[in-house]
């Protein structure tokens, strides 16, 4: 999110003399790094299918668009398809939330369950309604995209330093810059929180209730003896549990669960998969009764726990102060879009997408802007 919104700022004022401080520049713990890095239309609040849309755009070109020097970002953007499929007790809900979607132009189709069995005749259709299928949604190496914005930024003239914030310094309430755990001040009229899941430490150091959490998600990588001619969409079953593959041979899963804990934790647990989603899974897809266990991985959601979307925009009440916090696992889509609005805002000029329903003051006010049929 940092790197994006260098970027876009940077590409519409070269003149401008802009630091990013990084913890760890590694970014072995990073979001973007860690992310399954999926990418969708299908959602339920038309900012969000707005920025999406966007995101699907700049994905097709990002290769070409971040090449420095002849050096060209690899992201591997691959359009397979996301499928959500639905009990009756929420495709009303889904059926609705497409015909938004569709309105904003988004290729997003409803099958019926027969359908389904059709396409997926591995997939258990025994109860379900139907699905949407969103034939654009897909996936991408979400270090790839950070690494290419970073570098395209650092080739337009931003400085990226290694460093720790830890405080947003306001005097008199008034921003007055950033202060690195070195002692250092940075003086700054702007500054922009795009910490992830630390966004909300670093807010409380300026007096500011960020309702942001992190919070620990599990993917694991498994080999199946079942064979597909083609790679399988992201498919999410009611429960919300998710599968698709990974490489030939190969399948990606994960889910979010209510115990999942919050903290700072990037341990993952084999049993996770064994004893929760591995057994759920087998009675979608009885093919997937055998597989075995390749690896895994943590990673943090830095969670909105007010609505579950993104705190775009300037805090209400301190000027200068930007955040682009809360995305809740949606950021790397929402990087490209996301970046833009926050470079339009600082630098004055009309945004491209009104994405006002997305600023800080909902968060000030406790006016939540949830997702419906989706989440």
């Amino acid at each position: 999110m940092g790197s994006a919104i260098t970027y876009h700022l940077m590409k519409r004022d070269p003149g401008l003399d802009l630091v990013v401080v990084e913890r760890d520049p590694s970014y072995t713990q990073a979001s973007s790094a860690l992310s399954v890095g999926n990418a969708r239309v299908q959602f339920s609040v038309r900012q969000n299918i707005q920025i999406s849309l966007h995101a699907l755009e700049v994905f097709e070109r990002f290769d070409e668009e971040m090449s420095v020097e002849g050096q060209r970002p690899d992201i591997r953007f691959r359009a397979e398809g996301n499928l959500f499929l639905h009990q009756e007790s929420s495709a009303d809900g889904a059926k609705s939330a497409m015909v938004l979607q569709q309105s904003l132009g988004c290729e997003v189709k409803w099958w019926s369950s027969d359908e389904i069995a059709i396409r997926h005749p591995f997939l258990e259709t025994k109860g379900l309604a139907g699905g949407t299928f969103g034939r654009l949604d897909g996936h991408l190496d979400g270090y790839a995209l950070l690494m290419g914005y970073k570098a395209k930024a650092a080739s337009l003239g931003a400085k990226f330093v290694v460093g720790d914030v830890t405080e947003i310094v306001t005097e008199h309430g008034k921003l007055e810059g950033v202060r690195l755990e070195s002692g250092e001040n940075l003086h700054a009229s702007v500054v922009v929180n795009c910490a992830g899941a630390w966004a909300a430490d670093l807010s409380r150091s300026a007096g500011i209730d960020l309702p942001v959490v992190p919070v620990k998600r599990q993917a694991f990588v498994v080999e199946t003896p079942e064979r597909f001619e083609k790679p399988l969409p992201l498919t999410v079953l009611p429960s919300g549990l998710y599968f698709r593959s990974e490489a030939p041979g190969q399948l990606l899963v994960g889910k979010s669960l209510e115990d999942d804990p919050e903290g700072y934790s990037f341990s993952w647990q084999e049993s996770r998969l064994t004893d929760l989603l591995w057994p759920e899974l087998a009675q979608w897809v009885p093919a997937f009764e055998r597989l075995r266990l390749t690896r895994g991985w943590a990673g943090l959601y830095a969670v909105n726990r007010l609505d579950g979307n993104a705190i775009l925009g300037e805090w209400p009440g301190l000027e200068g102060l930007f955040h682009a916090n809360g995305f809740s696992g949606h950021g790397l889509q929402q990087a490209p879009a996301a970046g833009r609005y926050l470079a339009e805002l600082i630098l004055g000029q009309e945004p491209t997408l009104d994405l006002a329903a997305l600023g800080a003051k909902r968060i000030v006010e406790g006016r939540p802007l949830a997702e419906g049929a989706l989440v």
